[in-house]
């Protein structure tokens, strides 16, 4: 039994819940983390800030997004919580002078302060994970209004928090409970309106971060953080899902590991980010006195495009489709920002702009000079997005946790939110590659000649299947290992460590690890150059256990063997023998 819980940044899934985990959110925002150079954050602020001309804070934007939500959009669930409260207010002579008004108010500030979705108070046996976030909130509210009387904000700690008068009778404490329990059903709804459906269309830093359950404030996960997290999702939560992409996703895993590359390479998409807008200034149409789509659309605008450009030449018809799907995306993009149109209050003339904008963006014409400049760019970033995709796809087939394969996910899937990423999928060309592969795999002596043939022609996907058949296949055969064997994070030593991830799964007789490459603008300056031997990998080692030496390994996915040998006294493997021809690993242990 797993739950659509959207857990917040830092937030834990409550231990004492009868559940085996959640659809795996935090997992996916974790591991995309892993491909997003954390050392180029002030970078992008400054790039993002310079080109849509203005500083956003997405805590202060999430702050007023709530806000907006609550006065547009839920406004009748707000009044009746402060009518709630006003009655509550009056059965003690502390706060009988409170107003409707003011009370109402102390509400609305409260929820837009508040740090996660919801909380779980059903009596005064309070937990603190929960006691926490209710006083982090009203602490947040306080300093946000220090000209509103902070007794306001006390009551309504104090009502939240279910501390009831000394005086209360069971009536009164049960209009408390009640007003807990609406209180609680509305945080989440708000939250999930005002950050993921407003505020991550409007912060456009890097899009890739802008996901469910995810904080764009975030910039990257560290490897020490993800491996934690690993360690306690196998302790606590074994059988939690682990997703990439779903039906709720902003974009898909493929998309994401495309636009991730932009922050390896910060100044190179500065210089192209600001040549298209150059290029492209004449293309927008004068809406109410300014040009129109906005600069902080026309960022994520390009975003979009190179996550999702697809990989081979389109024919006519392929690219009007394309087209049509880049402007629909981008008329629910603007509609959910709720900035310059919205679904209530929609604004033709705006959306006319924007779709005639991705028109003559995308027009196949030699004149068109954008094209000229954006396709190099494009297949760059689509190169080395794949490697991204194939080190997150075997990174959740063998992490603890129960891996969740989105409808289409098998091969490269370059969807954008719903409904775009609910189009029919071809089960049958991905039927047809997955036989041709079996044939060729398990012709003797093929394996490795077949996986050479997978990195050449990567690009149709196959790669992706390949890997996913191979570490299904393995979790099938060794199902102890993979449900309550242990995590044991390795720490790779040499001048590339940086750019890898890589750990066991251990238990008593079976042993497997798992190497994959990140940060490959670090490695190979080229997007045409595989992430593969030892001019790549130099004098990058992969420590062992000392009791490992003289073991071998057998590369499941290419079927080399491999035997532990020592350097400097220390057990292991140097990176290039592990990553000799095919870019990620799956070792295991033979006898």
């Amino acid at each position: 039994l797993v739950v659509e819980k959207i857990l917040g940044r830092g937030e834990p899934l409550p231990e004492e819940w009868p559940v085996h985990g959640t659809t795996g959110y935090e997992f996916l925002n974790a591991l995309n983390g892993l491909f997003v150079d954390r050392n180029n954050a002030e970078v992008l602020n400054a790039i993002y800030s310079r080109f849509i001309r203005e500083r956003v804070n997405f805590k202060e934007l999430a702050y007023r997004c709530k806000k907006l939500i609550m006065d547009a959009s839920m406004p009748s669930e707000i009044s009746v919580l402060g009518h709630q409260l006003d009655r509550i207010s009056e059965q003690d002579r502390r706060s009988r002078d409170f107003t409707l008004r003011s009370l109402t108010e102390a509400i609305r500030e409260v929820i837009a302060c508040f740090p996660v979705y919801r909380t779980y108070i059903r009596n005064s046996d309070v937990s603190e994970r929960d006691r926490r976030y209710v006083e982090l909130a009203v602490a947040r509210a306080k300093r946000k209004n220090p000209a509103v009387n902070e007794s306001i904000f006390h009551f309504v700690r104090d009502i939240l928090l279910l501390e009831y008068p000394d005086h209360s009778d069971e009536v009164a404490k049960i209009r408390q409970r009640r007003f807990v329990s609406r209180f609680q059903q509305v945080t989440s709804p708000i939250m999930a309106k005002a950050v993921e459906d407003t505020a991550f269309y409007i912060f456009n830093r890097l899009v890739s971060l802008n996901e469910v359950g995810g904080d764009p404030e975030a910039f990257g996960t560290s490897l020490a953080a993800f491996h934690q997290q690993n360690i306690h999702r196998q302790a606590h939560w074994p059988y939690s899902l682990l997703s990439t992409s779903t039906h709720d996703t902003k974009r898909s895993e493929d998309v994401r590991a495309r636009i991730n590359v932009l922050s390896e390479i910060p100044q190179d998409w500065r210089t192209h980010a600001f040549r298209w807008s150059r290029i492209n200034q004449r293309k927008k149409t004068e809406v109410d006195g300014e040009p129109a789509p906005s600069r902080n659309d026309e960022y994520l605008l390009y975003q979009t495009l190179l996550g999702s450009w697809p990989i081979d030449p389109m024919s006519r018809a392929e690219r009007d489709q394309y087209v049509e799907r880049i402007q629909q995306y981008m008329t629910k993009a603007t509609h959910e920002a709720k900035v310059h149109t919205s679904w209530i209050s929609p604004h033709e003339q705006y959306e006319q702009a924007t779709r005639q904008f991705v028109a003559a963006l995308l027009e196949d014409s030699p004149r068109n000079a954008f094209l000229t400049s954006f396709e190099p760019f494009a297949k760059q970033i689509a190169s080395f997005g794949i490697w991204n995709s194939l080190s997150q796809t075997l990174l959740k087939l063998t992490c603890p946790g129960v891996p969740d394969i989105y409808q289409g996910s098998e091969l490269w899937d370059f969807s954008l939110v719903d409904p775009d990423n609910r189009r029919p999928v071809d089960f049958i060309q991905r039927q047809r590659r997955l036989v041709t592969s079996l044939h060729l795999a398990n012709t003797s002596g093929r394996l490795a000649e077949f996986t050479r043939e997978l990195v050449s022609t990567r690009h149709d996907g196959r790669i992706k299947l390949a890997v996913i058949r191979h570490a299904l296949n393995h979790r099938q055969s060794h199902p102890e290992l993979y449900a309550t064997g242990d995590y044991l994070p390795l720490e790779p030593t040499g001048s590339r460590k940086e750019s890898l991830c890589a750990f066991a799964r251990t238990s008593a007789e079976e042993t497997v690890v798992v190497v994959v490459p990140r940060l490959v603008t670090k490695l190979v300056s080229d997007a045409g150059e595989l992430p593969t031997g030892s001019e790549v990998w130099q004098d990058t080692w992969l420590p062992l256990p000392n009791e490992a030496v003289g073991q071998r390994f057998l590369n499941v996915l290419t079927g080399e063997p491999l035997e532990i040998s020592q350097q400097a006294s220390i057990s292991g493997l140097p990176l290039s023998s592990i990553l000799n021809s095919f870019p990620v690993a799956l070792l295991e242990k033979i006898v």
